[in-house]
């Protein structure tokens, strides 16, 4: 397997690079549709509840059945795998943004405007960084699963690792079929934990130390 990457490593590091370039920005464009759609149905215990459900139903819809329903919108390539992971992605920061606000004290909102602070200063100085732990939850949840759902958009000729992870599967029992399939497959999962590790940093550095402790 050495001697594959060897012989590969270019080619290996350009598309590592645009699996996790795919994901970071699916993952950030989820996180701002989420966190807009939940600021506007926590307070409507109703709609909340709706935008759970919509989340928990979304996350059972199979990957290739998604990207087969896309190709004829947005055709093979590069699109398809932008909107398949980003649909993905926005469904448990979606949840998790809604809980967290929902979970905000009342009494700090009311003190908050007692201050003299309006709704949308209440919203960025008190409710989302008081929510922002659990939003980055459902954040670093999205990031691993888009990991996947990444490698899988190479079913529609999507960028990233998944390409090896087909190949290889395509060409069982050729001479680098293995290989193949396991480098693509290490690949995703070094990417995923290697996000992760960002993501955690990135929570130390944008969640206040009171709320930490």
């Amino acid at each position: 397997m050495w001697d594959y990457i060897a012989e590969r490593h270019a080619q290996l590091l350009y598309q590592s690079y645009q699996h996790l370039s795919l994901v970071i920005q699916c993952v950030l464009l989820a996180t701002v549709l989420a966190v807009g759609l939940a600021v506007f149905v926590h307070r409507n215990p109703r709609i909340a509840a709706l935008a759970g459900g919509v989340s928990a139903i979304g996350l059972t819809i199979p990957s290739f059945a998604l990207l087969g329903l896309l190709i004829p919108l947005a055709g093979i390539g590069t699109a398809t795998s932008v909107i398949a992971v980003t649909f993905y992605a926005t469904l448990p920061i979606l949840r998790n943004a809604v809980v967290g606000l929902a979970g905000v004290d009342s009494t700090l909102i009311e003190s908050a405007r007692g201050m003299g602070m309006g709704a949308v200063r209440t919203l960025l100085r008190v409710e989302l960084p008081l929510a922002w732990p659990v939003i980055l939850a459902g954040v670093r949840v999205s990031a691993q699963m888009s990991m996947g759902i990444a490698a899988i958009a190479a079913y529609v000729l999507g960028p990233g690792l998944g390409s090896f992870i087909f190949t290889g599967l395509t060409q069982i029992g050729g001479k680098n079929a293995l290989n193949s399939a396991l480098v693509g497959t290490l690949g995703v999962v070094l990417l995923a934990l290697i996000l992760d590790a960002l993501l955690l940093l990135a929570g130390r550095l944008t969640t206040s130390r009171g709320i930490r402790v």
